[in-house]
């Protein structure tokens, strides 16, 4: 048994000779059985790379590359800030097919806690959630739609973002919806076209 114990003392002695121990300081690579993530082939920032012939790891865009949009609009579409501030106004065309898509994506990702007409009463309320927001509260009305747009992208609170499963074309959508829903509980007859307002009034 004593022979054994020394076996293995020896033996683990050894392996730990041979592959370091991690955060070890050296020059040389360790030998790693599983090798991880930790060292990993990366450009990092400001750092030189011998792969191009000026050694700049961080290239410019290959000449003749065209944006797939506005570039004054890009960071704006993908995040609903502009500089260190939150943008408004919505960066797509708001027609009636957006406004479709938008009802569309609110009922399968927002409806069940904010319910169908945006008043914070979705059915996970009636399951103990607390703390949904009502878009027609005069609060949320006043929020930019830049940042609309970041929650919905990032979450807040016990919100989970929806960056991932929808477009950034389809979360402005939302927005637009959403602003829309805010018209409905919250318009004047003075917001009315006229030809319709002369309907409603029976004129």
């Amino acid at each position: 048994m004593r022979t054994f114990l020394l076996l293995v003392s020896c033996l683990v002695f050894a392996i730990v000779s041979v592959t370091g121990l991690r955060g070890t300081k050296t020059m040389r690579s360790p030998i790693e059985i599983f090798p991880d993530m930790v060292r990993q082939a990366k450009v990092k920032e400001q750092a030189p790379s011998y792969f191009f012939s000026d050694q700049r790891a961080s290239r410019y865009p290959v000449p003749g590359t065209v944006p797939t949009t506005d570039p004054v609009d890009l960071p704006y579409l993908n995040t609903g800030t502009i500089g260190d501030y939150w943008g408004d106004g919505i960066p797509i065309p708001v027609t009636g097919e957006t406004l479709k898509t938008g009802r569309e994506r609110f009922e399968i990702f927002c409806s069940a806690c904010h319910g169908s007409t945006g008043s914070g009463n979705g059915i996970a309320t009636q399951y103990g959630l607390v703390g949904v927001p009502n878009y027609h509260s005069e609060h949320t009305r006043q929020m930019p739609d830049g940042q609309i747009f970041f929650v919905i992208t990032h979450g807040q609170g016990l919100m989970l973002g929806y960056g991932a499963n929808l477009s950034p074309e389809e979360r402005w959508a939302v927005v637009a919806y959403i602003r829309a829903l805010q018209l409905s509980q919250n318009a004047a007859l003075s917001d009315v076209p006229i030809a319709e307002r002369q309907r409603l009034e029976g004129k």
